[in-house]
């Protein structure tokens, strides 16, 4: 009977432990802070838990060190989830404040001419080229400001820190439950109808529509605040940002 009960706290423990997973993260290429040490200087895709403070950052020109098992607690604490693939014991946070010493040639790039909390949308004024140690350079810096402007921050972003692509997103133009304006455009033939927005999208992305005459869910491509299209417009959009051919908008229900 023993055996039996521990069986079934087991496979009741299996069920949950699915519900109890954070979103997973992954330690950044290059960490380092300009200040306090957050989870979002450490983490990529860190979310609202990016502003969570977890140490004190190190003097200009230092590094902090940090304890990776404590990071990796506070992480889950916060909702996150880094399995630490290379079994690190630290994680060295090279200081950004102010003259860095031995940190390698400068290069200049877009930064944050203001801090942004999460959500922001990047204006003009927000961006700057400035200087940064080579080694802060992100992979997906972005080469200049147009493809910048009119995203939002996915986290905390500090003043002075390098734009890089992976922190922002596009701005959300339908949300759900919106009234959609639905059009087809093709050999001279134009069809639109409206529909109700199954989720949130941003421009390019594609969204579920139900068509309130028939309530059929369709797929459609975001074009603008509340408007979309389907048919070879969206396939001509989604090829372009994704490389597929393949028709998956073909017609209005």
């Amino acid at each position: 009977m023993r055996g039996l009960k521990l069986i079934g706290v087991l496979l009741a423990l299996s069920w949950a432990a699915p519900a109890l997973a954070g979103q997973p993260v992954s330690l950044r290429a290059q960490v380092a802070a300009s200040g306090p040490i957050t989870l979002g200087d450490l983490f990529d895709n860190s979310g609202p838990a990016g502003g969570v403070i977890i140490g004190s950052g190190a003097p200009a020109g230092l590094s902090a060190v940090l304890d990776a098992g404590a990071v990796q607690r506070i992480a889950r604490d916060h909702g996150l989830d880094w399995d630490n693939p290379r079994n690190l014991q630290r994680i060295v946070v090279p200081s950004l404040g102010g003259p860095v010493a031995s940190a390698g040639p400068m290069v200049e790039v877009l930064t944050y001419s203001r801090s942004l909390t999460a959500g922001e949308i990047v204006q003009p004024t927000d961006i700057a080229y400035g200087k940064v140690p080579s080694f802060a350079v992100p992979a997906d810096a972005p080469r200049d400001a147009d493809g910048v402007i009119g995203k939002t921050a996915r986290r905390p972003l500090r003043s002075g820190a390098a734009v890089a692509e992976h922190d922002l997103s596009n701005s959300i133009m339908i949300k759900r439950d919106d009234l959609v304006e639905v059009g087809y455009h093709s050999d001279g033939v134009s069809l639109t109808l409206q529909g109700k927005a199954m989720a949130d999208a941003a421009a390019g992305e594609p969204v579920s529509i139900q068509n309130m005459a028939s309530k059929k869910v369709i797929q459609a491509i975001v074009t603008g605040p509340d408007e979309a299209v389907v048919g070879p417009e969206a396939d001509a959009i989604r090829a372009a940002a994704t490389g597929q051919t393949r028709s998956q908008f073909a017609a209005l229900p």
